[in-house]
């Protein structure tokens, strides 16, 4: 389980296609404290570290994965937004956060403002449990972050100076594709609802 809130931004060294699996060789502050079998979250996506040498580590994705995430088109250079999961005595800062992305969405524009960054995406739901909520909680390429405007295929988020610095916002420009996960809370409250037949 994650919070949503970003350690660092890695960078990726390597990209490599085996069969239907992407390999991603990430390098980052992290990789020294990580160990073979754990995960991590990229760009809110949950990994497992197969291999780690010196500064980077190596993670793979399965084509399941693929097919409803970003990270097919990461390719060396890139920044990804790096979380390890949340130890058991930790803070919640964020939200719950699973590293399971449910679907990508399309940042429609980035505006800056007086001292911040609003960000508004769309995204085609692929059932009804895909909603956001005003002040409700979404996560977005991996970050925790609070809904400003809801609509039913699109929402706004603000991004602080910090988390646009500290985070591969500051690259995320009109016509991105970004990962989405939805709040678990909110999945699970729209599907009973639906099988009540409210």
């Amino acid at each position: 389980m994650f919070t949503g809130i970003i350690e660092t931004a890695g960078e990726v060294k390597q990209v490599q296609r085996e069969l239907g699996n992407l390999y991603l060789q990430v390098s980052s502050t992290i990789t020294p404290q990580l160990k073979i079998d754990q995960s991590v979250a990229h760009n809110g996506v949950c990994l497992t570290v197969v291999n780690k040498e010196d500064d980077v580590y190596t993670v793979v994705a399965i084509e399941e994965t693929l097919n409803k995430t970003n990270l097919g088109e990461l390719k060396q250079g890139d920044s990804i937004n790096l979380e390890r999961c949340m130890p058991a005595n930790g803070r919640f800062d964020g939200h719950i956060v699973q590293g399971h992305v449910d679907i990508t969405a399309i940042c429609l524009e980035r505006k800056m403002l007086d001292g911040s960054w609003r960000f508004t995406f769309g995204y085609e739901p692929t059932q009804n449990h895909h909603l956001t909520v005003e002040k409700g909680s979404v996560c977005v390429n991996g970050v925790s972050l609070t809904v400003v405007d809801s609509k039913e295929k699109s929402f706004s988020v603000a991004i602080i100076p910090y988390t646009f610095e500290h985070t591969n916002f500051k690259q995320i420009g009109e016509g991105d594709k970004v990962n989405l996960e939805f709040d678990i809370i909110g999945k699970y409250v729209s599907r009973m609802l639906e099988q009540r037949g409210v």
